[in-house]
């Protein structure tokens, strides 16, 4: 076997172990490569020992007669370090779609938020409490006290704005237009 032949070869398991995420058999990989089970074996046992030599953070592991690339034991400390990490918050259409309502409307109720998205919302109004972007800021009164919700300073600072005040105006015709749009969807979804 030639020497660009066994590069590609090894590329190729090196490939297989990273896309699949566990341990493959050693027959699989051996029938995707299209190779005998010893030349395989072959290959996979010098990626190893190149892993092994290298100071690289990963290394293929065999298990039983399956391999499986891994982080190497020595990276685990930082491996917990980057998880132990804060993540950041990603507010996808729907969290954005609720603090609009609630950054307009303020103070809210979840039931009027609910009327103007035409579903439930509770678990956008939770994450974005978890987030510190919006908080309760007391009850209404009315029937069964319910909660108000409101923007916080974190909302202010992350938007880039002293007060809410600052916050873009609604052109009124497309309030219109969007108002439209909702009752049509909230009558499609009552008459299906």
């Amino acid at each position: 076997m030639d020497k660009k032949n066994k590069v590609q070869i090894q590329a190729a398991i090196e490939a297989i172990l990273f896309a699949m995420g566990e341990a493959v058999e050693e027959e699989k990989i051996a029938k995707a490569l299209e190779l005998d089970l010893k030349t395989t074996r072959e290959n996979i046992k010098e990626l190893m020992e190149r892993y092994n030599s290298d100071g690289s953070g990963i290394g293929i592991v065999r298990l039983e007669n399956a391999y499986q690339m891994c982080t190497k034991k020595e990276m685990y400390s930082y491996l917990i370090r980057i998880v132990s990490q804060p993540k950041k918050h990603t507010l996808t259409d729907v969290l954005l779609e609720t603090l609009s309502i609630i950054a307009y409307k303020q103070p809210v109720t979840k039931s009027e938020m609910e009327s103007i998205r035409g579903v439930k919302c509770d678990h956008a109004v939770n994450k974005l409490i978890e987030y510190n972007l919006v908080e309760e800021v007391g009850r209404l009164d009315a029937p069964g006290r319910p909660l108000l919700f409101g923007t916080t300073q974190e909302f202010l600072r992350r938007f880039g704005v002293e007060s809410i005040e600052e916050l873009p105006q609604l052109n009124t015709d497309k309030e219109e237009e969007f108002k439209e749009e909702a009752e049509k969807e909230a009558k499609i979804k009552l008459e299906t």
